[in-house]
């Protein structure tokens, strides 16, 4: 295939993926949907993973590597389809010229569907004349729409990983766009090209990182993911203040985005060790972990706010019985089904399960309220999260 034949099928399948975007009502802002129709992704995706059909005989998913020398078509149909790419699993730069399968993995790097990137963008309120810094650069596909919608001068675009920023300043000079790159991690912004008037980050963060807050303008815009070591999300839009303070709603929708490498969770070893030292004591349970684990939206949300009770704690499956570790405090808890119900064994200086069944009794009594009825705030108190007709939840110290 010649580079000419490449770049009119590219156009006509970015076409294809910018009208289907269109109908999705994705693109309601004809800026941003010129900006999809411009910015030729698959100049930054030379190559990704995709997953198998089947998983392995472990039960892991088989990863395969996707270039446009081992399968053209396969690469440049995934390109332009609204999926996220994964680019990088475990922090380990693949060698793209001779790829391996992958057998399980952690991603650490990927290009955020187009869908939620403009997505992310439009709720964040940017506009022309804004100076935005964006945190997590990836693969720049990202960076470059925001390039092509505000100009190249007010985007700073900050990515922790070296290779990757590499990448992708490759690909986006090469494009004809350039922003201000730098390599730092995003829990400490980016004070050069401070003050800004949005943020808008594609990793997540425990808690609100107070370096955001303070490079950013008075009346200014932070949009952030939130997460912990429960995997619960939940996405929030603040507002800065002049006295520094800042303050916004949750959003609704379920997102959820890679921890900031500085958030990531620790290991805690083998849950049935940490079983064995907790008291025959038992009781049987209020509330089934179903709650904060079914594939449901109103789980998605329940198991962020129950994260804030329990910052600390982990949870894992072995078997039938669920365990909770907490690393910080050495607390731990297991349920396991029974006849009558869960049996809740805990022990450790907090008793997990009984604080999150807490948060999730106060959940019911105030009918079961949704993300967008929440509010954070974050001033010289710390981080909570408020409702109305719910007692505050505080966030980690950042």
């Amino acid at each position: 295939m010649t580079p000419a034949d490449l770049e009119s099928d590219a156009a006509r399948l970015r076409e294809t993926m910018t009208r289907s975007l269109a109908e999705a009502g994705v693109l309601a802002d004809p800026a941003w949907r010129q900006a999809v129709e411009q910015v030729p992704r698959h100049r930054f995706v030379p190559g990704f993973y995709l997953p198998a059909d089947e998983r392995d005989a472990h039960g892991l998913t088989v990863w395969e590597p996707v270039t446009a020398e081992l399968d053209h078509g396969r690469w440049l149909a995934a390109a332009y389809s609204d999926t996220t790419i994964i680019t990088q699993f475990d922090g380990d730069e693949p060698n793209w010229k001779q790829p391996a399968v992958r057998h399980g993995g952690a991603p650490t790097s990927s290009s955020t569907l187009p869908s939620l990137i403009v997505r992310m963008w439009a709720d964040a309120d940017v506009r022309e004349g804004h100076t935005v810094l964006e945190i997590g650069t990836g693969t720049g596909y990202s960076t470059a729409l925001a390039c092509e919608r505000l100009g190249s001068v007010g985007v700073t675009s900050i990515e922790v990983d070296p290779h990757r920023m590499e990448t992708a300043a490759s690909s986006l000079y090469a494009c004809g766009y350039t922003p201000t790159l730098a390599v730092a991690d995003g829990l400490y912004g980016y004070w050069p090209e401070a003050k800004f008037d949005r943020t808008v980050a594609a990793c997540s963060f425990r808690a609100v990182p107070p370096a955001l807050i303070d490079q950013t303008q008075p009346g200014g815009k932070i949009l952030l993911t939130l997460s912990g070591w429960l995997y619960g999300y939940a996405r929030v839009l603040l507002t800065v203040a002049e006295d520094g303070t800042a303050e916004g709603p949750l959003l609704p929708g379920t997102v959820s985005f890679m921890s900031a490498r500085s958030h990531a969770a620790p290991a805690f070893g083998n849950p049935v060790h940490w079983a064995a030292c907790l008291p025959e004591r038992s009781r049987t349970a209020r509330h089934s972990p179903e709650r904060i684990t079914s594939a449901t939206e109103d789980a998605f949300h329940l198991r962020f706010l129950a994260q804030c009770a329990v910052p600390d704690t982990q949870m894992t499956e072995v078997g039938d019985v669920v365990h909770l570790v907490d690393v910080v405090t050495g607390s731990a808890a297991t349920l396991t089904p029974g006849d009558s119900g869960w049996v809740v064994r805990e022990g450790g200086s907090v008793e997990l399960w009984d604080r999150i069944e807490r948060v999730l009794d106060a959940y019911d009594a105030a009918d079961r309220p949704g993300p967008e009825t929440f509010i954070l705030r974050v001033d010289e108190d710390g981080q909570y999260l408020r409702h109305p007709q719910m007692a505050g939840l505080p966030l980690p110290r950042p």
